[in-house]
C-alpha cells in the first residue's frame, strides 16, 4: 500500500498570549493521498487556517509554537530548514491565502509577481516567463489578461485579485494545494470555473488539495473526505457523503442546519440585545426628515465612475475604463437594497463613488438630505458619520498596529459618542454583539482569523450607529452559523432603528441573503 502524500499526526500549534501558550489547534491527525480532497471546515477561529499556515511554517517563531509531525513525501516539514522549505513553498505545496492582499505586493505588478514564481522555481527564462504568466491569466479568466500583466494589484476587484493568487499557487504545478477560501469573492459563474479547473488540474496532475472552506455547497462538489473542527480539535472525519447524509456530532449537526434556505432564515445563536452608543449629533431637521416617510436615506441618479489608462513612457492617457455607467438607486429607512453582480463589475466601485472615496464623473449623491458631491471636507466628515462602510477585504480596513479595541473606540472618542471612562464598555459590548469576547480588544488584526477579522469591521461600523451601512461582501468570509448570527442581528438593528442598507455582493452570497430580506 502506497504511503499518502501528506501524512500529519498530533498537531498542535500554541500562541503566546500575554505570557502564556494559548493552544489554538489540539492534537490533530489527518492524511491526504495524491489525487485526493480534503475539506477543513469549521466556524470561524476554530483553527483552519492556523492549520494551513503551520504545514507551511509560516507562523511567527517568535509568538508560536508548533508540535506533532507534518509528513509531506516521506519528510518531516517541522525538521527542515528555512531554505529547504523554501524550496517547497510555491513549487511542491502551493497556497491560496484567504486574503489576497495579503499574498500580493502592492508595489510590484501582478506580471512580475507571477514571472518571479516561474523563474525560481520552473528556471524559465523572462520570455518564457512572461508568456506563461499571460497562460496562467487567462486560465483563471482574467479579462483582457494580456493588457492587464502590467498592472498593480489595487487596481483588480477583489475577485480578481482572488484569481491572481490562485494563477500564483498554480504556477508551479504543485503537488499538494492548499486552498484557504480560494472562491469566497468569486461570483457564482468564475467560482464554477475555477472549481472545474482545479478537477482538471486535480485529474491530470494527481494534485492533491486540502480545501478550506465555510462553503458547504463547496465541500459537497469537492471534496473526498471532510473534516470538521470545534474550537481547535477534530470532532468529525468521515467521507463527505456520508457526512452529509448522516452528521455523527452534534456540531457537525448544526453546522449543517445553518446552511441557508430561500425564505426560511434558519439562523442560531441569536444575538442578545444590549443598548449601543447613543447615535451621532446630527442636524434636528435633517434626521426627521429621514426617518419620516417619503424621504430617502439614499438617492443616486446617473452615477457615472470612470478612470484613466495610461501607457506609455510619459504616461499619457490613453483611454477610459467605465466601471460605473449611469446608475440611478433610491433606498428608504428601514430598507434593504442588493446590488448584485459578477466580480469586477463595478460594484465595489458603486458603494466607494457614493461616499467619495473616489471622484464620479457626473451624477447626483443625495444622502440624508444633503448633497454629497457639494459638500466640502468638514461637511463630508459629518455625513460619513451617517453612512458607514464595511470593506470586502477587512485586513485592508484595519490597522495592523493599532489593537482592535483601540480601532473600534477610536470613532466613538473622536465624534463625541463615548468617553475614556466608559469607552472600553461600549467597545466589549460592540464585540459581543458580533460574537466575539471582549478580551480580544488587546489583540492585533493579525491574531484574528479572516472570519473574525470581518466581525471586528462589522462592530466597528455599528458603532456610530449610522443611517445607511454600505456592505461590501460584509457576509462572504464567515461560515454558515455566524453569518446567520450576523444577519439576524442586522435584522434586529435594522428593526428598532430604521438602519437602511446597501449590499453590494456577488450572485451565490446574495442567495444566503435572501433567507433573511424579501
Amino acid at each position: 500500500m502506497s504511503q499518502p502524500l501528506l501524512q500529519v499526526e498530533n498537531l498542535t500549534t500554541e500562541f503566546q498570549v500575554q505570557g502564556g501558550w494559548l493552544p489554538v489547534v489540539q492534537d490533530l491527525s489527518f492524511t491526504l493521498d495524491r489525487g485526493e480532497t480534503l475539506a477543513l471546515v469549521g466556524e470561524s477561529g476554530s483553527g483552519k487556517s492556523v492549520t494551513a499556515m503551520s504545514l507551511m511554517r509560516l507562523l511567527p517563531s517568535m509568538q508560536s509554537r508548533i508540535r506533532g509531525r507534518l509528513h509531506f513525501a516521506d519528510r518531516d516539514l517541522l525538521t527542515l530548514s528555512p531554505r529547504q522549505m523554501r524550496s517547497i513553498r510555491g513549487n511542491r505545496i502551493g497556497m491560496v491565502f484567504q486574503e489576497p492582499m495579503t499574498s500580493l505586493n502592492p508595489v510590484m505588478n501582478i506580471g512580475k509577481q507571477i514571472t518571479e514564481v516561474l523563474q525560481r522555481h520552473r528556471g524559465m527564462n523572462g520570455a518564457e516567463a512572461r508568456a506563461e504568466a499571460l497562460r496562467l491569466l487567462e486560465q483563471v479568466r482574467i479579462p483582457a489578461a494580456r493588457s492587464r500583466l502590467d498592472d498593480y494589484p489595487l487596481s483588480f476587484s477583489g475577485g480578481m485579485r482572488q484569481r491572481v493568487v490562485i494563477a500564483i499557487a498554480l504556477a508551479c504545478q504543485p503537488d499538494l494545494l492548499i486552498a484557504d477560501e480560494p472562491t469566497t469573492a468569486l461570483d457564482v459563474t468564475i467560482q464554477a470555473g475555477i472549481l472545474d479547473l482545479l478537477k482538471t488540474l486535480q485529474a491530470e496532475n494527481g494534485m492533491a488539495m486540502l480545501f478550506i472552506t465555510h462553503d458547504m455547497g463547496v465541500v459537497a462538489g469537492m471534496a473526498d473526505n471532510t473534516l470538521v473542527m470545534y474550537q481547535g480539535r477534530a470532532v468529525e472525519q468521515r467521507p463527505t457523503r456520508a457526512l452529509f447524509a448522516a452528521p455523527q456530532h452534534p456540531y457537525s449537526q448544526q453546522l449543517l442546519a445553518a446552511v441557508p434556505r430561500l425564505g426560511a432564515m434558519k439562523g442560531i445563536a441569536q444575538p442578545q440585545p444590549f443598548p449601543l452608543p447613543d447615535p451621532p449629533v446630527t442636524s434636528p431637521q435633517v434626521s426627521a426628515a429621514v426617518l419620516s416617510q417619503g424621504h430617502p436615506v439614499l438617492e443616486v441618479n446617473g452615477l457615472v465612475q470612470r478612470f484613466a489608462v495610461r501607457s506609455g513612457w510619459l504616461r499619457r492617457v490613453t483611454g477610459q475604463v467605465h466601471a460605473v455607467e449611469n446608475v440611478s438607486l433610491r433606498i428608504a429607512p428601514g430598507e434593504t437594497l442588493s446590488l448584485v453582480g459578477e466580480s469586477g463589475s463595478g460594484k465595489s466601485t458603486t458603494g466607494r463613488a457614493i461616499l467619495r472615496f473616489s471622484q464620479p464623473q457626473s451624477g447626483e449623491i443625495i444622502l440624508c438630505g444633503e448633497d454629497m458631491r457639494a459638500a466640502q471636507a468638514a461637511q463630508l466628515a459629518q455625513l460619513r458619520t451617517r453612512a458607514q462602510m464595511i470593506f470586502q477585504d477587512p485586513y485592508e480596513s484595519l490597522n495592523p498596529r493599532m489593537r482592535v479595541g483601540e480601532a473600534i473606540a477610536e470613532p466613538l472618542l473622536s465624534h463625541g459618542l463615548s468617553d475614556k471612562s466608559r469607552v472600553d464598555q461600549d467597545v466589549a459590548r460592540l464585540l459581543t454583539r458580533v460574537g466575539l469576547r471582549p478580551d480580544m480588544a488587546s489583540r492585533f488584526p493579525h491574531q484574528f482569523s479572516g472570519g473574525q477579522r470581518q466581525r471586528l469591521c462589522i462592530a466597528r461600523a455599528l458603532a456610530l450607529k449610522p443611517a445607511l451601512i454600505i456592505a461590501d461582501e460584509a457576509v462572504s468570509a464567515l461560515d454558515v452559523t455566524v453569518k446567520a448570527q450576523i444577519i439576524n442581528l442586522m435584522l434586529e438593528l435594522q428593526r428598532d432603528s430604521g438602519l437602511a442598507y446597501l449590499f453590494l455582493m456577488i450572485w451565490r452570497s446574495s442567495n444566503a441573503l435572501a433567507t433573511g430580506w424579501r
